[in-house]
């Protein structure tokens, strides 16, 4: 069984809103590398929505971008991409598939067939999949900024605190540092 791992770029102050992080190669790199070494994207419709609309075009060349943006374009268009929606059926972009029904039932099906694990990068489906227990890791690339607004982090709640292990912290040069956290094991 594959593991869930939820990532996302977030800002001192717990904003999520992707145009608040810096986005330089060195930053891509690291999430083209962590998409690597996962078996597949899980995503929220919206997310989707957003990544259907500028991604694909990127990896075709049918946008400027610099080499390092390109690599994670060319990357994401191969990995197979899953996603949660109650309102959209049809996902036409390269290897997207839809996750409909029970999510808890859906979401440990793809962990339990997806042995190099799930990355998940949607706050909102990470929040509902959070209340179900089912992410095991957690990498935030947090963003020497303070945003000011929102949305935030888990802004809807969780029915409880999570207590979290450290694995790594490792700075970059743009001042970010990824967070690596692992669910503690409860206390025996």
């Amino acid at each position: 069984m594959g593991i869930l791992t939820f990532s996302l770029n977030l800002s001192l102050d717990g904003c999520v809103d992707h145009r608040e992080g810096i986005a330089d190669d060195e930053t891509h790199a690291f999430f083209t590398n962590l998409m690597n070494a996962s078996g597949a994207m899980l995503w929220g419709r919206v997310t989707y929505e957003m990544m259907e609309s500028y991604w694909p075009a990127v990896a075709r060349g049918d946008v400027e971008a610099p080499p390092a943006i390109r690599e994670w374009a060319v990357q994401l268009e191969a990995k197979p991409k899953y996603v949660v929606s109650k309102t959209r059926t049809e996902f036409p972009w390269t290897n997207s598939h839809h996750i409909a029904g029970d999510l808890r039932a859906g979401v440990q099906q793809l962990k339990d067939a997806t042995p190099a694990g799930v990355l998940v990068g949607s706050g909102t489906l990470a929040t509902e999949l959070d209340r179900l227990d089912l992410i095991d890791e957690y990498v935030f690339l947090v963003h020497p900024r303070i945003a000011g607004h929102g949305p935030t982090l888990y802004q809807s709640g969780l029915p409880s605190t999570r207590r979290l292990d450290l694995v790594t912290a490792t700075p970059l040069r743009c001042g970010a540092v990824v967070m690596h956290y692992r669910r503690a094991q409860p206390d025996t």
